[in-house]
């Protein structure tokens, strides 16, 4: 069996199984491929079609069989099997004690897109809910003069993004704290910011109930919204929002992924202006808001207001 079969075979079995995708690819040919090339120590930029591609010993088919069977198994996201997971061409290891980096606020941190807003070298940026730490490192990657912060509320997460931060080196420029929202005594004395990055907890609560099992293994603490009892998934936003205009400097903005739940976004916040990104995934997960639009929120808001 050459590597193209031997991919071929695993993408059948991943299909036959229905196991779902989302954690860094889309489909069951290149979870197949990462998994494969991954297992077999090959780098993951091989061409699997190329007439000289390796072809794998019945031992070394053996151990990517059993990778397959793992994956079918466990359910787990391949990135929790192979401890680690790419976004926007940066490696970052990640482990169950986190969810599998895939913000889109990556790509616009990338393109450029903030820079009409921010400039291109902000001094100061606030990573909220940092998880592994890969927005931050980004962040640092993309403004090499900025002092980046990140903070969240999970002490596991953080240790996740300590190992994240040493591996890209940049302990000099990332530093890491544990706080809720912005509780924590480093988010004042570090600011103000003047860009503000955010993939909170959003998902809604009818969502939560049906997600696949590759989601639920992950932390439910960085996917659920629903923390204070609500059920359209922004509690935590809801929380946040009004807070943060005390620790952005005059011309700062804040980034923040909403996913899937824009229709609760807007019910949950009907007059904040605002402007809606353009991603991979569209114009309507990623929204960007600026200082002078967060000044005009004041106090905790309300509980969700029903759709209509």
């Amino acid at each position: 069996m050459n590597l193209a079969a031997l991919v071929a075979h695993c993408a059948a079995r991943l299909d036959e199984a229905q196991v779902a995708f989302g954690h860094g690819t889309t489909n069951a040919h290149d979870e197949a491929a990462w998994l494969v090339l991954w297992r077999l120590g090959l780098p993951l930029d091989t061409d699997i079609d190329a007439a000289d591609a390796v072809v794998p010993d019945a031992q070394a088919i053996a151990t990517v069989i059993a990778l397959i069977d793992e994956r079918i198994r466990t359910r787990k996201p391949a990135a929790y099997l192979t401890r680690q997971a790419w976004l926007q061409g940066w490696s970052f290891y990640v482990d169950e004690r986190v969810i599998v980096p895939r913000s889109l606020i990556a790509e616009v941190l990338v393109d450029g897109s903030l820079d009409y807003f921010v400039g291109d070298s902000p001094a100061r940026v606030l990573d909220i809910c940092t998880g592994n730490g890969s927005l931050a490192i980004i962040a640092a990657h993309v403004y090499p003069d900025a002092r980046v912060l990140g903070s969240d509320i999970s002490t596991d997460a953080l240790a996740v993004a300590h190992i994240n931060v040493a591996q890209h080196v940049l302990q000099e420029r990332v530093q890491l704290v544990a706080s809720d929202g912005l509780a924590a005594h480093e988010l004042y004395a570090g600011g103000p910011f003047d860009l503000i990055l955010c993939n909170p907890p959003y998902v809604n609560a009818q969502s939560m109930a049906a997600l696949p099992a590759e989601f639920l293994a992950e932390p439910a603490l960085a996917l659920d919204g629903n923390r204070d009892g609500s059920s359209d998934g922004m509690d935590f936003v809801r929380a946040l929002l009004p807070q943060l205009a005390t620790r952005m400097t005059d011309n700062a903005a804040l980034v923040l992924e909403i996913g899937h739940e824009r229709a609760y976004f807007e019910a949950a916040f009907p007059t904040l202006p605002c402007l809606w990104l353009s991603t991979s995934a569209g114009e309507d997960q990623v929204v960007l808001i600026q200082r002078s639009a967060l000044a005009s929120l004041s106090g905790p808001l309300q509980g969700p207001t029903p759709l209509t």
